[in-house]
């Protein structure tokens, strides 16, 4: 049988938690099973830092450019232009990470939706696909992304959601994103959803070093750890491992246009 390879679709290998091993722990996910991984930028500093890091491990990390809800209050027309560039790197696959976070507001909400709506528009010019932060804002997120429902395409990050909020997303074109939250007690909702989701619209995904999965809740998250995901996605689908991962592997290759390695 042909080994397992995984997709995390979204990572955050830079974080300072991975600052003492991350080139020995990146260097070493291929023999761990995971042959790609998807760095999300969160705000503009962290652009170069995404391309550099892609270009450190070509063909294993690519990334997304963008401006996460937290920092909108920073967002300028300078900003943009900076992410229409790394647009251009053919390593950036993505505008990401952007959306709307009400849970902390830490950007007026205005603000946050301006973001928003510039980055969509973005995305649709460039025909890219956009990763989307929807914390506790889900009128509002869908609103925005109805308006530029032309051409959409991309994923809800993290989706925890009922299947009500999933059908949503789905009728738009979105695959949904989904991490260590799965495993956790207290997913009710996302159990229904994911044994109700259409298999070609699910990715794997990590959010590491954040949204560590059961049984290692609480430790830092890393890309390996998605096999974990991947294990209850399958059983609560009742599908087998092997071909579950093979599917979603696929999955992130197209939603992001990369090529199969």
């Amino acid at each position: 049988m042909e080994a397992i390879r995984l997709f995390d679709t979204h990572a955050h290998l830079l974080d300072g938690r991975f600052d003492e091993d991350r080139e020995a722990l990146i260097s070493g996910l291929p023999a761990r099973g995971v042959a790609c991984v998807l760095e999300a930028a969160c705000e503009a500093a962290d652009i170069p830092r995404v391309i550099a890091l892609c270009e450190r491990h070509p063909g294993l990390v690519y990334g997304a450019a963008g401006i996460h809800p937290h920092s909108a209050s920073e967002f300028t027309g300078e900003t943009l232009a900076q992410i229409e560039s790394a647009l251009a790197h053919p390593a950036i696959r993505a505008v990401g990470e952007i959306g709307l976070d009400y849970h902390y507001d830490f950007s007026p909400r205005e603000a946050q939706k301006a973001c928003f709506d510039a980055q969509l528009a973005l995305a649709g010019r460039r025909g890219r696909p956009v990763v989307i932060h929807d914390r506790e804002a889900h009128g509002d997120c869908l609103d925005l992304l109805r308006a530029h429902r032309d051409g959409l395409q991309g994923v809800m990050h993290c989706f925890s959601g009922s299947y009500e909020m999933a059908r949503a997303c789905l009728d738009l074109g979105l695959y949904l994103g989904i991490g260590g939250s799965l495993t956790f007690k207290n997913a009710k909702k996302l159990l229904e959803t994911v044994q109700k989701a259409p298999r070609d619209r699910l990715l794997l995904e990590t959010d590491c070093p954040y949204m560590t999965p059961e049984p290692f809740r609480g430790r830092r998250n890393d890309p390996s750890l998605a096999r974990l995901t991947l294990a209850r996605l399958a059983a609560l689908r009742g599908e087998d491992e092997a071909a579950l991962a093979a599917a979603l592997y696929e999955n992130g290759l197209r939603l992001f246009g990369i090529a199969a390695g």
